[in-house]
């Protein structure tokens, strides 16, 4: 199956930069996300949302799932939600860092709910990236020019182990109380994230 890619109503960003293969993906627009897709030249697979955000028209020839303005998540939130019940394992948010904080915390929660049911989730923007790993291992290329962030999404996250990078670590407990892991840097090819018991947030970030 293909991996799916979600385009949110905020980008910070090229789109075409951040989403270069769109054919290559299950695109969803989430409300005004398919102003921002229109705008690069995407064509979604299809479009999600309450549309309160969106004021153009909506196409014929591409499938609308029409969500009601009051509920219990974003449109972003039910895209990820829809695109996990359609079986996809590994999914891209080509956008959802920046703007609205609220939004960028509920994408970062969403993240975790993810996880934790095996679902691989990036959010990505023109500086950022964001993932996670629960109980396993990571390998993060290299990102020139960008520091590397590690965070306990769980209350503790046991059996960190961290190498290729400046600061490392071997089998440590890290807290959701104190952010240890902060910009961290790339030594070698690629980073390598362990976690034995708990939930990791990986943040790659341009150092500007």
């Amino acid at each position: 199956m293909k991996k799916c890619a979600i385009i949110p109503a905020f980008i910070e960003g090229n789109l075409q930069e951040l989403l270069p293969d769109p054919q290559n993906y299950f695109v969803i627009c989430a409300d005004n996300g398919y102003a921002k897709a229109e705008a690069a030249g995407i064509r979604p697979d299809l479009i999600i949302g309450d549309f309160d955000s969106y004021s153009g028209t909506l196409p014929d020839d591409i499938p609308v799932l029409k969500l009601p303005v009051e509920k219990d998540d974003t449109d972003t939130g039910r895209s990820l939600l829809y695109a996990m019940e359609q079986g996809y394992r590994d999914i891209t948010i080509a956008g959802g860092i920046g703007g609205r904080f609220d939004h960028t915390m509920a994408n970062i929660q969403n993240i975790f709910g993810a996880v934790d049911k095996g679902v691989s989730v990036r959010l990505i923007s023109e500086g950022n990236e964001i993932t996670a790993v629960k109980n396993g291992t990571i390998t993060i290329p290299k990102h020139p020019g960008h520091k590397l962030s590690i965070f306990a999404l769980s209350e503790t996250a046991e059996g960190v182990s961290l190498s290729g990078v400046y600061y490392t670590l071997n089998d440590y407990t890290l807290t959701s109380r104190y952010p240890l892991g902060v910009s961290n840097e790339f030594l070698d090819e690629n980073a390598v994230i362990t976690v034995r018991r708990g939930t990791l947030l990986i943040v790659i970030s341009r150092d500007r």
